[in-house]
């Protein structure tokens, strides 16, 4: 890699030795970040000035084209050198050269293939001149998305010519920043930009696209949508041809129309969204295995096992015994009696030296002074702590033994101390701050072992953080602790007559030593002082230790291999250990050479990560010597970095009397204590063995030999024989521990009297890992004592030496293939981490999703790297991971397994173990808690989730003849349902009577003129406005006198109502019916958002044909504006008139309508699929709608209900506007508005009129809910009293909303509300009421005219993918709970249809629900009459049964079921239960899906996510989630998003839109706008924090 870098190659080139050397050492700086990347080149171009003259002459750009890893063959004399890399959990992760080649030559054979890059949000800067402001999508491929071009791909140039300055020049001047879209020059290798087709027209493009999509092979068999839908019709032009025009979303610039000249695919967005689809084109997994599925059941795919797979072949193996323990004669009983012995015989032998971090020795130990420190310590513990005259202490109890890295002197003393005093120390690391990785658990463990007592020294006990009273706080999950320094001072001198008892060593414990699972849980591992003296024997027998021998110690003398070289063996055998702190090896990682040659030390022990660091600094010492070693212990020599870092320690040092048998790999672990070690040769130790193994093989857990030529090949070396005096064995990982045979991998297990006890309190796991009992293939146990299973995989080789291949604690079984992390981490450093990974830190784990493990690669990046080299970084990682989903060649593969999610994480940001490692188990603790904080993200679903359920085929359609059939056979009855017969319930003169609201109202004008009909309240709660009904008569008087004079209409003619919610509103509908006028209802244009809201009202205008607008003085100045002229043409408004101060004359006659069936008004709304649509109202619906609502409610002159919903079309028109006039009933208007200026205004208005109905939208409830959660105190305080309220009904044309009208009645309880007030109601655009939920509380609920509460049942939603209803218990897995959604109106009739073969459906089916009813729409109002799209929707008739009714189709998908109550009539009640829109409903993997399903589980993933959207786009599902949250916690979302979609829906997600709150735009009923997202989505519109594309 390194040798390609000059331009030309270094095979050519003979170096001299000390040449290379110097490059080695370069590379490993730049590794570990201690030069930079100029200062790099700088020095090698000077090293290599003398040899290759070329390379001073090279060009840059050629040395960066070089660069590419495709090209890179370093030689095998550099990459010796290379080996070392560092990293991992402990710093300490290094490739060998054998890998880094095989990921480069990976590499070079795939080549890069195009990802599209995340979008990051750059800082939003305003540009001040026109110049310097890029107009956006002006390059076909931004440095932001990676540089190499792709066959295939669009370019994302606008199909605009650069002369259209507009657009982008409008942003300009409002600012609005377009995300990613920064650069605008090309970044090709060429340098030369792309040509930009600047004349193609915009429809080539969506056909392109459209083309492009067609042939994407997906796993789904929906096809795509129509691309052409996103093409929009200018404002500009004259009236649009069709009223299904999308309307325009809050929030957005006024461009949004005109998105490249109207084609919003083709953008930023849409360009990587078609290299994604271009990456997912190719199979990138083995297609799924085909079996049958019930239509019910999505079962997910069980790997099946490939026939091919490699299998072990060999005999099975036997257990080994190790050599005997040999008898010696003068052998202490116990190593309490060794302390005595060398205490009082050798009382000035050296025993321990310490250093500081300077390198000076600051204190020796004598064997002496450890003896009678120890004494004094355990003769205070015992005799003088004491509590309530009781000694606090007893023999048996534990002790927390707290020290520092830099004291080994201080814990040598409190463990020894301990010890005598028949105590047990629980060594554990020093708590620095309250939130330490793993603190808790440390704490969890200090408290199931029943601590009370912390040994410390003065020093750390005054760096431990401090409670107000000045004691050490108690930590998280920590128990109360009492503090004890053990300094001399504090000490106390034995009386003359106390000795200690020193016993033989027994089965009582002596220590405990702590363990962090892979989970993180902490265990406690207990040894006994028999195990403790057999361990130290079987050591000095393995390792020849003789008195006082030095040793160097450079491991944590806590725990592990530091504590039974450095603390226990050591004094068995009276040697001198030199102990190095952690603090100094930062500083100076060559201060332990230093000390085994000015010490002469015989022995080291030592980690791969210290030699490596050696390696960095070893060039400033040439006079260092390690000719006294017999021999260095590598205690990490199992791990699979460990055998590069062994090589290129000798390499170097070989030179300075380093002898090649001194190296000494061992296997240990904390269950076994130490497993095997090599032996020099005069020990009798046989040769050093080496193996090459196929990693393929090695994931079916057999052993193959491979060359070092293949790539996917990993090699080990043996950490030696086994112990002295142990049997081991080697067993199936999974299930009865049966012995492997000779070529199969299995966990260790060790049978010897020097291995733990058990886990301290654990029996359970105790006896599964302390007690195993191998068994033969036939089932016979091998011995009649249990073995201790060690947590290391392996396998025994040639001469009995062990070879380690991974831990089970690193184990991931993916697929059923098992993966060592560490293998993952080795690969991932062999692709060029010193640019991108900050100290090669890497951690690699499993979570668990879908039934299956998926691996996460989460790095620390380097400050210093750039997204795009990051990115590239990542992409390549993943690309050599995985490379068999690319290739399906296994032979050529390296791990063959999917990345499933990679993370980079800022410098120094990762969780850290007590010695700077990585803390695993936190960091994915923090991945799965959304707490993690990467500044990267790439997932790779696509590639790795390979067990999902078969995509649905759609089976041929059913027939008429046997769908009717089916359902008699299965008993089901047709689903059809009515509300009461309106002719049997009321006088039908009255009927005719009030058959024009223009005569009721003239009418009751007559008979009560003083009547109140209305009272509007401002946000203070007091009375704005009222109207009797002669006030109201005489008003609209006066608006048709204007209207005929002033505007000189006609009658027919159509006339927009542009007003706020008031008196005005309603006033000026009647005055138009008055004038024979056909009123608009328009909500007026926001004077603050006048660029997103005023184009809607234009486009309604221009729709409906308006040939006036009547507005008030205050509005009609706005529409006029020169604001109002940057957002449309304000040239083109037909005639405004203000009706604020009218003459007062009287009409000459009231237009009386010809026929009932003339039109009434236009009722014109923006769909949550963004669709603008208007439907005719004739004057019959009319009152057929109001008659409805007047039986169905009760509603009489006398009643009061109050209203808090907008007043522009659908139901809330009809009570705001109509039912007033109808029924004669007083109506109290409350704007929801003027609720964000006083959230309690509607609730206080209830509780202040004793309102007994009252009417509200979602939005409103949830504005309540969510402002109001705290205050109920306050307003009760205040009065307000809900107890009144016999039925509040939520108007809303979707799915009921369970959580939030059950959170809004549990929250007003306290206010008196009753549980049963709250029911809903559903309407659509064909009829805007079809249920109402009438009065269940009072006087009718008891006459049963108000019918049974409202059912809730639970469906399976999985089912419901497939359209059907299975009906579950209530927490039954995947339930979903559906509210019926209220009582059917009198004169309305139900029935539910099947989608597409239009016949009836039986009982609990699900299908379109159709209507008929009087006052049904009479169809949509378009300019040239879309007859077919009305005779579908309006005009629809049953292809079989009842033919002959004419139905309308409502658009939703529902079902009904006969339930077991009974309605007013007897009758048993049938329920109407809505699924949800048809339009939004996502069609992926040939299932349906309903998007606010998916949104809640999202909505559930992370408490940051305020708001959630779904909608697809080309077959890709994309997730926007506004963060509620600082930013630096929006890639977290990333990961938990996907996870909780593929886990609860099947599904994979394409992209992840991390946006602002308030981005997503919601309409007045608190629906969200899906289609307007995902318009601005496509139009780079949404400013997002981050985007991410799913790989």
């Amino acid at each position: 890699m390194a040798a390609e870098r000059g331009g030309c190659s270094l095979e050519s080139v003979p170096l001299p030795p000390e040449v290379r050397e110097s490059l080695a050492e370069l590379e490993l700086e730049l590794s570990e970040g201690d030069i930079t990347q100029k200062g790099y080149e700088k020095k090698r171009a000077k090293l290599l000035a003398r040899y290759i003259p070329l390379i001073q002459g090279v060009d840059p750009s050629l040395q960066a084209d070089n660069r590419v890893p495709g090209s890179s063959q370093a030689t095998n004399a550099v990459s010796k050198q290379q080996k070392s890399r560092s990293a991992n959990s402990r710093d300490e992760r290094f490739r060998s050269d054998v890998h880094t080649e095989a990921v480069q030559a990976a590499l070079a054979k795939y080549k890069e293939r195009k990802m599209p890059m995340p979008s990051k949000r750059r800082s939003v800067l305003v540009q001040s001149s026109v110049e310097t402001y890029t107009p956006p999508d002006t390059s076909s491929a931004s440095e932001d998305e990676g540089s190499l071009r792709r066959q295939g791909r669009i370019s994302s140039t606008p199909f605009q010519s650069h002369s259209n300055v507009e657009p982008w020049l409008n942003r300009v001047i409002q600012g609005s920043s377009t995300s990613s879209s920064a650069s605008s020059t090309s970044s090709h290798p060429g340098g030369k930009p792309a040509a930009a087709s600047n004349t193609a027209p915009a429809t080539a493009a969506a056909t392109v696209l459209a083309d492009l999509m067609a042939h994407t092979q997906l796993d789904n068999h929906s096809a795509p949508p129509d691309v052409t839908t996103g093409l929009v019709e200018h404002l500009h032009h004259e009236c649009p041809q069709v009223a299904s025009v999308r309307g325009v979303p809050r929030g957005y610039c006024s461009s949004i129309l005109e998105t490249a000249d109207g084609v919003p695919v083709n953008s930023r967005v849409s360009s990587k969204i078609q290299q994604l689809l271009n990456t997912l084109k190719r199979p990138k997994r083995p297609p799924l295995k085909e079996f049958f599925v019930d239509d019910f059941e999505e079962l997910l795919e069980v790997q099946q096992p490939d026939p091919n797979q490699p299998k072990p072949e060999g005999n099975q193996v036997n257990v080994l015994k190790g050599e005997p323990l040999g008898v010696v004669t003068n052998w202490p009983p116990s190593l309490l009696a060794a302390l005595q012995c060398w205490g009082t015989t050798h009382p000035k032998a050296p025993c321990l030296t310490a250093l500081d971090t300077t390198g000076k020795a600051v204190y020796t130990l004598t064997y002496g002074k450890l003896w009678s420190r120890s004494l004094k310590l355990a003769y205070t513990l015992l005799n003088k702590l004491t509590t309530k005259n009781e000694p606090l202490l007893k023999p048996g109890d534990r002790v927390a033994l707290v020290f520092p890295n830099s004291d080994p002197v201080m814990f040598m003393v409190a463990f020894y101390g301990c010890l005598l005093a028949k105590l047990i120390p629980v060594p554990i690391e020093v708590p620095l701050t309250r939130k330490d990785a793993g603190s808790q658990q440390i704490g969890f463990l200090l408290g199931s072992c029943g601590v009370t007592l912390a040994l410390t020294t003065d020093a750390c006990q005054k760096g431990l953080p401090k409670a107000q009273t000045g004691e050490v706080v108690t930590f998280k999950g920590w128990p109360r602790l009492m503090w004890f320094v053990i300094d001399g001072k504090h000490l106390a001198k034995p009386t003359k007559d106390w000795h200690p008892q020193l016993r033989d060593a027994n089965a009582e414990i002596a220590y405990i030593e702590y363990k962090t699972s892979k989970e993180g849980s902490t265990v406690g591992i207990t040894v006994s002082h028999a195990s403790m003296l057999a361990h130290c024997h079987a050591l000095t027998q393995a390792c020849g230790y003789s008195e006082a021998e030095t040793l160097t110690n450079v491991l944590d003398f806590k725990r592990d291999a530091g504590l039974w070289h450095g603390v226990l063996t050591s004094v068995m055998n009276r040697m001198h250990v030199i102990s190095i702190p952690y603090a100094l090896m930062k500083v100076n990682p060559l201060s332990w050479i230093q000390k085994v040659c000015t010490y002469k030390a015989r022995v080291a022990v030592v980690k791969s990560r210290d030699m490596h660091w050696s390696l960095l600094a070893q060039r400033d010492q040439r006079d260092v010597s390690l000719s006294s070693l017999r021999m260095l212990i590598v205690a990490d020599g199992a791990n699979p970095w460990s055998i590069s870092s062994c090589d290129a320690f000798l390499n170097v040092f070989q030179s300075r009397g380093l002898r090649p048998e001194v190296i000494c790999p061992c296997a240990s672990s904390s269950e076994a204590l130490t497993v095997a070690i090599r032996r020099p040769p005069e020990l009798g130790g046989p040769p050093p063995g080496k193996a090459v193994l196929s990693m393929n093989c090695l994931s079916f857990s057999v052993i193959r030999v491979d060359t070092e030529e293949k790539l996917s090949v990993l090699t080990v070396q043996d950490v030696g024989q086994i112990m002295p005096g142990a049997n081991v064995c080697v067993v199936k990982v999974d299930g009865t521990p049966y012995l492997c045979k000779a070529d199969e991998v299995g966990e260790i297990c060790v049978n010897s009297g020097a291995t733990g006890m058990a886990y301290f309190g654990l029996l359970g796991i105790t006896k599964n890992v302390f007690e195993a009992v191998p068994v033969t293939a036939a089932g016979v146990p091998v011995s009649d004592q249990p073995f201790t299973r060690t947590g290391l995989l392996g396998f025994v080789g040639p001469d009995y030496l062990v070879f380690v291949v991974g831990k089970l604690d690193g184990l991931m079984t993916v697929s059923g293939r098992r993966h060592n992390a560490d293998d993952v981490v080795a690969t991932a450093l062999a692709v060029e981490p010193m640019k991108f990974v900050y100290r090669g830190r890497i951690a690699v784990f499993s979570v668990t999703v879908l039934h299956d493990d998926r691996i996460v690669l989460v790095a620390e990046q380097r400050p210093d790297a750039s997204e795009e080299d990051s990115f590239q970084w990542m992409s390549r990682v993943l690309q050599v991971v995985s490379l068999s989903f690319l290739s399906f060649q296994a032979i050529d593969s390296i791990h063959q397994v999917g990345v499933y999610c990679l993370a980079l994480v800022p410098a120094n940001t990762l969780p850290k173990a007590p010695l700077g490692g990585i803390h695993i188990s936190e960091t994915k603790q923090r991945f799965l808690e959304g707490t993690l904080h990467p500044c990267n993200v790439l997932m790779c679903p696509h590639t790795c989730v390979t067990n999902l359920p078969k995509p649905r085929q759609k089976q041929p359609e059913v027939g008429p003849a046997s769908m009717i059939v089916g359902n008699l056979v299965a008993g089901k009855r047709i689903a059809q349902a009515s509300g009461r017969d309106v002719t049997q319930l009321e006088d039908n003169d009255q009927a005719r009577k009030f058959l024009y609201l223009a005569d009721v109202l003239q009418w009751r004008a007559q008979t009560t003129p003083d009547h109140p009909l209305f009272l509007l309240l401002n946000s203070k709660g007091t009375v704005a406005s009222t109207a009797s009904c002669i006030q109201l008569h005489k008003r609209a008087e006066r608006v048709a006198v204007a209207l005929m004079e002033k505007g000189r209409l006609n009658i027919g003619d159509h006339v927009a109502l542009v007003y706020p919610p008031g008196v005005d509103l309603i006033a000026t509908f009647y005055g138009c019916l008055y004038a024979g006028c056909v009123p608009i209802t328009v909500r007026p244009p926001h004077p603050q958002n006048l660029a997103t809201t005023l184009p809607t009202v234009k486009m309604i205008v221009e729709v409906s044909k308006s040939a006036c607008i009547l507005t008030t003085q205050v509005i009609m100045k706005l529409l006029k504006s020169k604001e109002a002229a940057a957002a449309v043409d304000i040239k083109t408004w037909p005639t405004i008139l203000d009706t604020d101060d009218m003459p007062k004359k009287k009409l000459a006659s009231i237009f009386r309508p010809t026929s009932p069936d003339m039109l009434a008004y236009l009722d014109f709304s923006v769909s949550t699929t963004g669709i603008l649509a208007g439907v005719k109202m004739s004057h019959a619906a009319t009152s057929a709608l109001c008659r409805s609502i007047k039986l169905q409610c009760e509603l009489y002159p006398s009643r009061q209900i109050a209203i808090c919903l907008d007043p522009y079309c659908g139901l809330g028109f009809a009570l705001w506007c109509l039912c007033s006039v109808y029924s004669g009933h007083q109506s109290i208007l409350v704007p929801p508005l003027e609720l964000e200026s006083n959230v309690s205004l509607w609730l206080s208005a209830v509780s202040q009129y004793k309102v007994r109905v009252t009417f509200c939208s979602y939005s409103v409830m949830e504005m309540c809910t969510k402002g109001l959660g705290t205050q109920t105190d306050i307003l009760r305080m205040k009065g307000v009293n809900l107890s009144c309220v016999r039925t509040c009904m939520v108007v809303a044309e979707e799915r009921p909303r369970i959580t939030l009208t059950q959170s809004f009645s549990k929250l007003f309880k306290d206010l008196g509300l009753s549980a049963r007030a709250v029911s809903t109601t559903f309407g659509c655009r064909v009829n805007v009421a079809i249920c109402l939920q009438p009065n269940r509380l009072g006087k009718l609920a008891e006459q049963g005219t108000a019918g049974p509460d409202p059912t809730t049942v639970y469906v399976d939603m999985r089912a419901l993918r497939h359209d059907r209803v299975r009906l579950v218990e209530r927490g039954s897995p995947h339930s979903l709970p559906l509210m019926e959604s209220g009582k059917i109106l009198p004169g309305v009739k139900v029935i539910i249809a099947h989608t597409e073969t239009k016949g009836p459906l039986g009982d609990s089916h699900l299908g379109e629900i159709w209507v008929s009813s009087p006052h049904n729409a009479t169809g949509y109002y378009t300019v040239y009459g879309e007859e077919a799209l009305h005779a579908d929707h309006f005009t629809a008739r049953l292809s079989f049964g009842d033919t002959q009714t004419i139905w309308a189709r409502t658009g939703y998908l529902g079902f009904l079921r006969r339930t077991e109550l009974t309605d007013a009539s007897g009758e048993r009640h049938d329920a109407l239960y809505v699924v949800g829109s048809l339009d939004e409903t996502l069609e992926l993997r040939g299932m349906r899906y309903h998007p606010i399903d998916i949104e809640t589980s999202v909505i559930r993933a992370h408490k940051s996510i305020a708001e959630c959207a779904v909608f697809t786009w080309t077959n890709l599902l994309v997730v926007v989630v506004e963060l509620e949250g600082s930013e630096q916690e929006a890639l977290d979302l990333v990961a938990l998003v996907t996870n909780v979609v593929l886990e609860e829906h099947y599904l994979i997600v394409g992209v992840v839109v991390i946006v602002d709150p308030g981005v997503i735009p919601i309409n007045s009923r608190g629906e969200k706008q899906r289609m307007h997202l995902r318009d601005g989505f496509l139009a780079d519109q949404l400013d997002p924090i981050y985007v991410a594309y799913n790989m």
